[in-house]
C-alpha cells in the first residue's frame, strides 16, 4: 500500500509539473548575473536573452547583481520562486570556484538546478613588451630563470584569471608575483603601463591592444585558435600541450523548479543559440555559443569542482 501511495504521488507530481509547463511562461522571465554589465558573463546572458523572448513570446530580463565575488546573485536566486521566472547566469569561476575558496558560502550548488550552457571563452596569455620573449617557450624559460621577478595581473582573488595562472604555474614549474584587482580594467591599464608584466583573460578586453603592438600574446589557452586572433598559436601548438583554460556562463534555476519547465526553457535556449544571428552575436563578442542540457551541465560541474577544488586547496586560494 506504501509503495502504491507513493507511486501515485510521483504521477500527480509529473502531471503536476507538466500542466505548468504547459502554460509557461505567462510573464516576463529574469536572469540574474552576478557581474557589472560588459564582459563575458553579462554578454552571454544578453546573448541569449533577446533570441529566447521572440522564441517563448515574454519579456527577458537581465539583471545585474555583482559583489561579493557573485555570492548575492547567487544567494538571491537560490531564494527566489522556483516557477522558472527566475534565473542565474552562472559563471564557472564563482559556480566551481567559490564552494572551495570561501570557508562559508550562503547558497549551495544544490540550491540550483542546470538548465543549460549558454557559452564558453577562452582565455589568452599577454605580456608587456617589455618581457623579452616572444613566443611561450621562451616565455616560460624567462619565467624560470627569474623565479618571482615578474608580476601577473588578476581580476581579483579567486578569479578565474588568478586560479587559471596559478595553473599555468603548477604546470609549468614557474613563480610569478600576484596582483590581484578589482575587475579587468584596472588591471589591463597598468598592464599596458608595464607595471604589471603579465594578464591572462578573455581576448575580448585584450584584442584591440594586441593588434597595435601594446600588448604581445603567447597562446590562447583552448584546441583551436580564437578567430578574432587567427595569428596568435593555441597552447598546444606553442610547445604546452595539456594545458587548457576556459570559463564558461550557463543558466540555472532554483532548485525545486518544476522538471517540465527546466526542459522547457532548456529546448528553447538551444533554439536560440543555433539562430544564425545569435552566433554573429557570439563572435563579435569573443565567445562561443555552446549548449549542454541539464544533465551534461550537472555533470560538467561535477567534474570541474572536483578539478579546480584540487588546485585551489593546493595552492592556499581564497576570494576577497
Amino acid at each position: 500500500m506504501p509503495t502504491r501511495r507513493l507511486a501515485c504521488l510521483s504521477l500527480l507530481a509529473i502531471a503536476s509539473s507538466t500542466a505548468l509547463a504547459q502554460g509557461f511562461p505567462t510573464k516576463p522571465i529574469t536572469i540574474v548575473v552576478p557581474n557589472p554589465p560588459g564582459g563575458v558573463v553579462d554578454g552571454s546572458a544578453r546573448l541569449v536573452s533577446d533570441p529566447l523572448a521572440k522564441l517563448i513570446g515574454q519579456a527577458v530580463v537581465v539583471e545585474n547583481k555583482p559583489g561579493a565575488s557573485g555570492n548575492i546573485a547567487y544567494q538571491g536566486v537560490a531564494r527566489a520562486p522556483k516557477d522558472g521566472y527566475t534565473l542565474l547566469a552562472s559563471y564557472s569561476a564563482y559556480h566551481v570556484g567559490n564552494p572551495s575558496m570561501f570557508g562559508k558560502l550562503p547558497w549551495e550548488q544544490k540550491d540550483f538546478v542546470p538548465v543549460a550552457l549558454v557559452a564558453a571563452a577562452t582565455n589568452v596569455i599577454t605580456a608587456h613588451p617589455s618581457v623579452p620573449p616572444n613566443d611561450l617557450k621562451g616565455f616560460i624559460a624567462h619565467l624560470k630563470s627569474n623565479p618571482g621577478k615578474l608580476n601577473y595581473a588578476s581580476q581579483g582573488n579567486g578569479s578565474l584569471s588568478h586560479v587559471g595562472t596559478a595553473l599555468f604555474e603548477q604546470t609549468t614549474g614557474t613563480n610569478m608575483v600576484h596582483v590581484p584587482y578589482k575587475g579587468s580594467g584596472a588591471a589591463i591599464q597598468d598592464v599596458l603601463a608595464g607595471q604589471v608584466q603579465v594578464f591572462m583573460t578573455t581576448p575580448p578586453s585584450v584584442m584591440g591592444h594586441v593588434q597595435t603592438g601594446k600588448l604581445k600574446a603567447y597562446a590562447v589557452t583552448s584546441k583551436t585558435r580564437h578567430p578574432m586572433m587567427p595569428n596568435v598559436p593555441t597552447t598546444a601548438e606553442a610547445g604546452l600541450p595539456g594545458f587548457e583554460l576556459e570559463a564558461w556562463v550557463g543558466l540555472f534555476a532554483p532548485a525545486g523548479t518544476p522538471p517540465a519547465v527546466v526542459a522547457q526553457l532548456s529546448e528553447q535556449v538551444k533554439k536560440a543559440l543555433e539562430l544564425p544571428e545569435t552566433k554573429q552575436r557570439a563572435a563579435a563578442l569573443g565567445v562561443e555559443p555552446r549548449y549542454l542540457g541539464p544533465d551534461a551541465l550537472a555533470q560538467l560541474v561535477q567534474r570541474e569542482t572536483d578539478y579546480w577544488g584540487k588546485l585551489i586547496k593546493s595552492r592556499n586560494i581564497t576570494a576577497d
